[in-house]
């Protein structure tokens, strides 16, 4: 089968010879041949040699999604499967079943299948197809995922504004199987989590920070702890688990407090103490109450969706962390996260470090944190690495 062209201008070739999975509209010359967005393309350096395949669309900045730079593979039904089976295998030899039955078994670019992201949780899966690449074969992928995974049912939440770049409506419902309940019960670590795989932030819960909520765990034993952004209290449940003293839940959702509220019922724990509001002026009330805190965590959402953004997702994160530590006793903690992939390790530390300067107090890094292993960070594609996270002493 002879596939349309996509010819690169000179000198755009570099990122594709290194196995970059993203072509931008701005490094194509032309597309030569009939093609519909969606399709299979070859791409082709300006010198004529043949570089890479992948899927098109013409309606979206990243105009080729990179899928294989073996000439010789076809794009068809096994190749999908092929790449499926790899992942899933990749996540059998985690271990992850004997500490949790929640966890990402494919991670779009970074599992070698752009725009597909799946998340298992307990006999459920829950499908986003972020790229028309993939929406163009979901029904092949979603049989696939049955035959092999045997879940009770596939769930879809591709209700996330990237799609709109890729020319897609939201698109959210079962799409194999049976109906999941209105809560799937969880568990991580010995702990159990309601998740509402229908309504819930991301895919319902952040399944990302499953090691980090370990770690920041290990710090809070008779610790008075303010868990900011507490979404589901997740965090708060690890803290009381590992005897912290006290925990205040703070975020700007009662439907997620209540939740929160329902998790630590389900784990044994009575209520903590639940704060609805902003965080950037309920910080700031609390200070000037004059309540201190042993331990501060900020889990707060994405800031910066766009290069654009970026100097005023910096100021949010100064800001949040400056009042964190004015909140903070002496050789208390601070676990502080950005989810920002647009904001590097390097400039959050950056951040923290001037929120530090400005509050006055003295900081170590105690443990740097990150994405779990079923998050894996391709090497040839450093924008899979979004989560960065501090575990730091506060003097």
């Amino acid at each position: 089968m002879v596939l349309a062209r996509v010819i690169l201008k000179p000198g755009h070739d570099r990122p594709v010879r290194r196995h970059h999975p993203w072509i931008f509209s701005g490094a194509i010359a032309r597309i030569e041949g009939s093609v519909e967005d969606g399709d299979i393309v070859d791409v082709w350096s300006a010198e004529r040699e043949w570089l890479a395949r992948g899927y098109l669309n013409r309606r979206s900045q990243i105009v080729v999604r990179l899928l294989t730079w073996d000439a010789e593979e076809r794009i068809d039904d096994a190749f999908w499967a092929r790449r499926l089976e790899r992942a899933l295998a990749a996540r059998a030899r985690l271990g992850l079943a004997s500490v949790t039955d929640a966890y990402r078994l494919v991670f779009a670019e970074s599992d070698w299948i752009p725009g597909l992201v799946i998340d298992r949780y307990g006999d459920f899966l829950v499908v986003q197809s972020l790229t028309l690449g993939i929406e163009r074969r979901k029904e092949l992928l979603v049989r696939l995922l049955a035959e092999r995974c045997r879940p009770a049912g596939i769930y879809e939440r591709s209700d996330i504004d990237v799609r709109e770049k890729e020319g897609l409506p939201p698109s959210e419902g079962l799409l194999w199987g049976t109906e999941p309940p209105d809560r799937i019960v969880i568990h991580e670590y010995g702990h159990r989590f309601r998740v509402d795989v229908r309504h819930g932030q991301k895919t319902g819960f952040y399944l990302d920070q499953r090691e980090n909520r370990r770690r920041a765990a290990a710090y809070l034993a008779g610790a008075r702890v303010l868990n900011a952004f507490s979404y589901t209290g997740a965090f708060a449940v690890y803290a009381l688990a590992a005897s912290a003293r006290h925990v205040v839940n703070l975020d700007t959702s009662a439907d997620a407090l209540a939740e929160a509220e329902a998790n630590l019922a389900l784990n044994g724990f009575s209520a903590a103490e639940q704060l609805e509001g902003d965080a950037f002026r309920v910080l700031r009330h609390l200070r000037a109450a004059g309540r201190r805190f042993d331990a501060v965590i900020l889990d707060p959402p994405k800031f910066a969706f766009a290069q654009a953004h970026l100097e005023r997702a910096s100021r949010g994160y100064k800001d949040i962390n400056l009042q964190a530590l004015h909140l903070i006793e002496s050789g208390g903690v601070l676990v502080t996260f950005s989810c920002s992939g647009l904001v590097s390790p390097d400039l959050f530390q950056k951040i923290v470090f001037a929120a530090a300067e400005d509050a006055r107090r003295e900081v170590q890094i105690l443990e740097r944190l990150g994405h779990p292993a079923d998050h894996p960070i391709r090497l040839s594609f450093p924008e899979g690495e979004y989560l960065k996270g501090l575990i730091c002493r506060v003097w």
